[in-house]
């Protein structure tokens, strides 16, 4: 895992958007709340509310349980995909989890759904990271997410005015989007692996034998191309 020194996490800055505008809800009151939280019946007039539900809060204890949630899996994801790959799950988590309700006569807010995305993709990257389920039960990612989908699938049918729903959609999203990026490092693995054993084969063209400006070589000593190096920098830290 790679050190935080010099890293600007965007979710430590996504945290603190989420206090300063739950804050901004205790101050101008319940309007402020029933214009930007997510309302099916609204989304025409304020498509926005799409985005901007994720960003409400219905209560300090629902604020700090998904902050703490963030504060926790956002940092250690964030530094091994990168700011934007996180941005990108982190909303698009979000929006599909509050779009799975556009059928439905349905009011949500609150970051679940986005910070379930990002749980996620820590799972298919992390799977064997240990933590305390419930601050109590010692447990691997992937059973504690397993337990996770137990519950909201319960959750769905017996406990009405938690948006159980959204949690499924925004882990389905993480997962889905963390399987894509291991595919990619695969691919990118073999790649090396191919050009490798090619290379100690003698089998490696003459145009490559040259001098390259923009090259360099890794710890086989295969010479890389700038894409190559881009593929690296991309998947071979995952």
């Amino acid at each position: 895992m790679r050190r935080f020194t010099g890293f600007r996490s965007a979710a430590l800055v996504i945290i603190g958007i989420n206090v300063f505008l739950f804050m901004l809800q205790m101050i101008m009151g319940d309007w402020f709340t029933t214009y930007f939280m997510f309302d099916s019946t609204g989304f025409l007039s304020r498509p926005w509310m799409l985005l901007t539900h994720m960003f409400l809060h219905g209560g300090p204890y629902h604020l700090l349980f998904n902050m703490y949630a963030l504060l926790l899996f956002g940092p250690l994801v964030e530094s091994r995909i990168g700011s934007k790959r996180f941005l990108l799950i982190y909303f698009l988590s979000g929006i599909l989890a509050a779009a799975g309700y556009l059928a439905l006569p349905t009011k949500a807010l609150g970051a679940s759904g986005a910070v379930m995305g990002i749980i996620g993709v820590t799972v298919m990257l992390m799977p064997n990271l240990r933590l305390l389920f419930f601050f109590v039960i010692p447990m691997t990612l992937r059973t504690a997410a397993f337990f996770f989908v137990i519950i909201d699938l319960w959750g769905v049918f017996f406990q009405p005015g938690v948006a159980n729903f959204a949690h499924l959609v925004g882990l389905a999203c993480g997962l889905g989007y963390g399987a894509y990026l291991l595919k990619k490092k695969g691919k990118f693995s073999d790649n090396l692996i191919a050009r490798s054993a090619a290379m100690i084969s003698g089998k490696k063209s003459a145009s490559h034998k040259g001098s390259h400006g923009s090259s360099r070589k890794t710890k086989t000593g295969m010479e890389l191309s700038k894409k190559d190096m881009d593929d690296y920098l991309r998947y071979g830290r995952l």
